[in-house]
């Protein structure tokens, strides 16, 4: 799946079973949300924190899908075509970074 597709699939998905979008501050604080229970499952998984027992059965998969649902909302709502913005963006971190990480010696 493209990521023109996921954006169409959706903007369908909202307009036939979600029946309207959600206000885009709503979504902003809906993204906030889904942005700390990945933070939650990382901290405690990967991180120094202690994993709880109710946390131990939640996937991290759905949640970064989550996150990309609203992402995609928000940019259906602001007129984003997040595939070409995405490739845009590829392009400025190539030419902008090209040597930057490869001469940190932070990361060698």
């Amino acid at each position: 799946m493209t990521i023109e597709q996921a954006q169409q699939q959706v903007d369908e998905w909202i307009k036939t079973i979600g029946v309207r979008y959600f206000s885009e501050l709503t979504n902003m604080a809906v993204l906030t949300e889904e942005v700390g229970e990945v933070a939650r499952i990382i901290a405690r998984r990967y991180g120094e924190q202690s994993e709880k027992e109710s946390d131990k059965g939640k996937d991290l998969g759905d949640e970064l899908a989550d996150v990309l649902w609203v992402v995609i909302c928000l940019a259906n709502q602001t007129g984003v075509n997040l595939e070409e913005s995405f490739k845009r963006n590829l392009e400025k971190k190539t030419i902008r970074d090209k040597d930057r990480h490869r001469d940190n010696p932070k990361l060698q």
